[in-house]
């Protein structure tokens, strides 16, 4: 993505009219190449940029998620400075529970020993399920009504706290599980840390839990829609959805007694060194 001669080559000879970026944490400013080559070519009508997240331009973690902001937000402005048509994707979390330390959380299933609860617990947050990520992101990619917007998922449906995860997990469990709480100072503490990639993911789940950036801003500017209003007839898939389609995947984990007779098998095979400065 960095070849800017190899990315024009690309769009000239496919004659592409749409990018989609899914540049990851490291590659975020390779994009900035990608744009300076749709701009020299001139014949995109839409460009989406590596986003999937929350509003950049709104939210405001503590290190050292704030840096992966910062340079989504200066690809944000060179695509503005280029004048180039674009959609900023704002689809918030990821439908399954929401780990505060691990990288892939999409990949996790939710607790079988006991809950992580952030703060009070009662900080609500929006969760997509990923195909509903790309279904939508597609929808949206040539819809006049999205272009040079900010399109923000916002399913009333999909809005929970932390506690109402909790609850909602133990009735698919068909048992109770204990709460740790999980301190804003504690949060903190493991972003200071600067253990990448978990620190980061601290610092966002700091920012969603007690700062309540997904939530904490109505979507009514000139730039910005609510998908929800754009297609009202499509919908969603629900969290109690996506959390049935997670017990069904346990087997047999849960004994007659009601106790969790196996930790998560799917956190144990994704574990992950940490890199630490």
């Amino acid at each position: 993505m960095n070849d800017r001669s190899l990315m024009e080559a690309i769009l000239k000879e496919h004659e592409i009219e749409i990018v989609i970026s899914a540049a990851g944490g490291a590659d975020i400013l390779d994009q900035l190449t990608l744009v300076e080559a749709i701009k020299s070519v001139g014949t995109v009508k839409r460009f989406l940029p590596s986003e999937f997240g929350h509003d950049v331009d709104r939210a405001e973690p503590v290190e050292p998620g704030l840096t992966m902001y910062k340079e989504k937000r200066k690809v944000r402005r060179l695509i503005e400075e280029h004048d180039l048509p674009y959609t900023y994707i704002c689809c918030n979390s990821i439908a399954s529970w929401p780990y505060y330390d691990n990288r892939h959380p999409a990949e996790v299933l939710p607790p079988l020993d006991q809950f992580q609860i952030y703060g009070d617990g009662n900080v609500k947050a929006y969760f997509i399920a990923g195909t509903d990520i790309g279904k939508f992101t597609m929808m949206t990619a040539d819809d006049d009504r999205t272009l040079n917007k900010s399109v923000h998922f916002r399913p009333p449906r999909n809005k929970y706290n932390m506690n109402e995860l909790a609850a909602l997990w133990e009735t698919k469990l068909g048992c109770t599980l204990p709460r740790v709480i999980i301190t804003e100072d504690d949060l903190l503490s493991a972003a200071a840390e600067n253990c990448i990639p978990q620190s980061i993911v601290a610092s966002f789940t700091h920012d969603i839990f007690i700062k309540g950036c997904q939530v904490n801003f109505s979507v009514d500017g000139p730039n910005e829609v609510e998908v929800c209003s754009l297609y009202p007839e499509e919908p969603f898939r629900t969290v109690d959805e996506c959390f049935t389609e997670f017990a069904a995947k346990l087997g047999k984990k849960v004994n007659p007694k009601g106790e969790v007779a196996a930790q998560n098998p799917v956190m144990e095979s994704i574990a992950i060194a940490a890199t630490c400065s």
